[in-house]
């Protein structure tokens, strides 16, 4: 399962986003470093289709597709040389597939700021500055490493050393490896997981009046930091801890909408480059999430190894068609069933019955 790593500064409110996510009850404090060993939840994506495909297959069990979250110590400056919990927080995030930058966007007396004052860009600017130091400091290593193969001159060392020189110059200004130009051709030369060139969203911990959440947001993508999702998440959390009867009443009291932990775990979904499959055999109606670009026998391999070993083909059909179609029997009747072969690339909304040998 791929996962997704909550990360920022200290006191940003990383473990409350971590609990409002998941419920993990994460331990949440005035201390600069709260979180040492890294929590972790596997969290439902939500998605409508699949009450959709329950009624169609007629499942009285419908399983969302899942991923995890991680919530990692905070980093601060120097957090590249081992400042602070500095190796902890570096270590955590290399063990994700992308990052969730949790930027701190409130005032709150009785929190501290590690930097003395709420200021989103310049956090973020110090967040990225140590990423892009630490992957810095690996690529020196890695010359260093195949310096003498590169005097003999090895022609793979060559062009290693060639791509690692760019990384280098470019890492240097402070700029992340995943803003190079060329960033997939020198990501392969160079062969190294580098911590900038994991997909981050970036998520602006707000009060909760509105007009702060959209001024935090406008300065956060004048930055440069695309699409930034807003979330009050003291609430959020406070909410999540509520009986379910309790937070529709508290919710509509407030008038407020919690779709915010929705848009945060669909976009960190997004930057995880994942589709959705759909099945409906057995006693579920299920979503499985595999990355794009996946093959038919490799997605039918997330359901059961042996489908992948004996795979034969995958009938299969877009859900609009089929929601349309009301029934896989109607699909059938009206030819609209594909029979996909093994190098079929499995596309977003794909439902899939998987023909094997056992």
């Amino acid at each position: 399962m791929l996962s997704v790593g909550i990360v920022g500064l200290p006191n940003v409110g990383k473990s409350t986003v971590f609990n409002a996510l998941c419920r993990g009850g994460a331990k949440v404090s005035n201390y600069a470093f709260c979180t040492i060993e890294p929590n972790r939840a596997v969290v439902s994506v939500p998605d409508s289709r699949l009450d959709r495909l329950a009624e169609i297959f007629a499942q009285e069990r419908a399983v969302p597709a899942a991923i995890e979250f991680v919530d990692i110590a905070g980093l601060a400056r120097g957090a590249s040389k081992g400042e602070g919990l500095g190796n902890q927080f570096l270590a955590g995030i290399r063990e994700v597939d992308a990052i969730l930058h949790v930027v701190r966007c409130f005032s709150d007396t009785e929190v501290s700021h590690v930097e003395g004052s709420i200021d989103p860009v310049r956090d973020v600017e110090i967040v990225e500055l140590e990423l892009a130091l630490a992957d810095l400091d690996m690529v020196q290593r890695r010359q260093h490493k195949i310096a003498s193969a590169v005097r003999g001159r090895d022609r793979d060392a060559l062009r290693e050393a060639d791509a690692l020189v760019q990384l280098a110059e470019h890492l240097d200004q402070g700029k992340p490896a995943r803003s190079l130009a060329n960033r997939q051709e020198i990501a392969e030369a160079a062969g190294l997981d580098l911590l900038t060139d994991k997909p981050p969203v970036y998520l602006a911990n707000t009060g909760e009046q509105h007009e702060d959440s959209a001024q935090a947001v406008d300065q956060l993508e004048s930055h440069g930091c695309g699409h930034v999702i807003a979330l009050a998440g003291k609430l959020e959390a406070d909410l999540a801890e509520l009986p379910d009867e309790e937070r529709a009443a508290f919710v509509a009291e407030l008038d407020f909408s919690p779709s915010g932990l929705e848009r945060v775990i669909r976009a960190c979904y997004q930057a995880l480059n994942l589709v959705t499959f759909f099945t409906g055999v057995g006693a579920e109606a299920r979503a499985w999430a595999v990355p794009c670009g996946t093959h038919a026998a490799a997605a039918a391999g997330r359901i059961h190894t042996d489908m992948e070993r004996g795979f034969i083909r995958a009938e299969t059909i877009g859900f609009p068609e089929l929601s349309e179609l009301g029934s896989w029997q109607d699909a059938h009747r009206a030819g609209r069933l594909r029979s996909e072969g093994k190098d079929y690339e499995v596309q977003e909304g794909d439902v899939l019955l998987v023909r094997f040998n056992a």
